[in-house]
């Protein structure tokens, strides 16, 4: 049997990984490099329970078991580690709490935290761009193959999918898994498939070495007369990762064109100043931005495509794509071969409970 996996990003890695495995042969596509959009650019962040109460439960609390299991069966240091989070507030001018010192020595005056919300049992961080192509490279030294190279198409017969069209060339294949994030929208050209949305995230990322202890943040700060989340993420190798003020913007059918807006990143550093002496402008190594593919009602579309036997899809995760991929890798891997899931149900991530894109909207891109 063989799978030809469309995108190179994390949901892409861990399926291939999963069906290398099984002993499937798996060859995966992409148009620009592993990792190369979200999965290289997200905080990293992994939360066990965050999900409790909502169908992505499950497949979160599988997935982060998984993530705590993969270091001791990959190679590679992608800097995995259990961390705690904490919530809080930026004291505004004004407040009394302003020139109170943090309970976080590392963090300026006038940094409230008012409770832990993760605790090292919970909660956890990887290096997403690290751990993405370790696991990419784990799949390959199985004997999975990667190609460059753009999708252009799938091949069918009257009932099922046959193989993918590649600038040109054709993939034969037994079973076409899509998993190109945002780009996935693409794909309601050649199949039923519901619209997949691109939320731009912009992040700076400081490089402040190691000594920054394991918390994850997240905090509301005032600017420009409205309030802001601000979500910061120390990773073991020493960087740490800040991001707000999400947006919407044009998806470029490029992922290397993607880049931040300019304002959003002056307000970014300058909140991020305010958090900490240690997030000194010296200290950045990356100004960057990419989009989370998003579906309609939040949740990911995870499982067959509707009309067409062999076709499969994978995304949607949004905030949680580097949390759930390891999950979602496995559960992908299990229903191609085995036609069935067994730790997780993915029956509420069917993608037919959405009403498909009319593809005559993707015309003009």
């Amino acid at each position: 049997m063989r799978v030809v996996i469309c995108g190179g990003g994390v949901i892409g890695a861990c399926t291939a990984y999963f069906l290398r495995r099984r002993g499937v042969d798996v060859i995966v596509v992409e148009r620009a490099e592993v990792a190369a959009a979200a999965s290289g650019k997200a905080g990293g962040f992994l939360a066990r329970d965050w999900c409790a109460g909502t169908p992505l439960d499950g497949l979160a609390r599988r997935s982060f078991a998984l993530h705590a299991q993969l270091p001791q069966e990959i190679a590679g240091d992608w800097g995995y580690r259990p961390m705690s989070a904490y919530a809080g507030y930026v004291a505004p001018d004004g407040d009394p709490r302003r020139s109170t010192p943090s309970v976080l020595g590392w963090l300026s005056d006038g940094v409230v935290i008012t409770q832990r919300i993760g605790t090292t049992e919970t909660t956890a961080i990887v290096h997403p761009q690290k751990f993405t192509s370790a696991v990419m490279n784990a799949a390959l030294s199985q004997g999975a193959e990667l190609r460059r190279g753009r999708v252009t198409g799938i091949v069918r017969d009257a009932t099922r999918a046959k193989g993918v069209a590649v600038e040109g060339s054709i993939i034969d294949a037994d079973a076409v898994v899509i998993a190109m994030g945002p780009w996935s929208l693409l794909a309601a050209q050649w199949m039923s498939l519901p619209a997949v949305y691109g939320q731009r995230s912009p992040s700076i990322v400081y490089d402040i070495g190691p000594n920054v202890p394991a918390d994850a943040l997240f905090l509301e700060c005032e600017t420009d007369r409205s309030t802001v989340s601000i979500e910061v993420f120390p990773r073991a190798d020493g960087s740490t990762h800040v991001t707000a003020l999400s947006d919407i913007a044009p998806l470029p059918l490029d992922p290397a064109a993607v880049t931040p807006d300019r304002d959003a990143i002056t307000r970014l550093q300058a909140m991020s100043q305010r958090l900490s002496p240690l997030f000194r402008p010296d200290k950045i190594i990356a100004q960057q931005a990419c989009f989370r593919p998003v579906t309609e009602d939040g949740l990911p579309l995870i499982g067959r495509v509707s009309q067409s036997d062999g076709l499969y899809v994978a995304t949607g995760h949004n905030v949680w794509g580097i949390l759930n991929a390891p999950a979602t890798g496995e559960a992908m891997a299990q229903l191609i071969a085995d036609g069935t899931t067994r730790e997780v149900d993915l029956a509420p991530f069917d993608p037919a409970r959405l009403a498909p894109l009319d593809p005559s909207l993707l015309q003009a891109r």
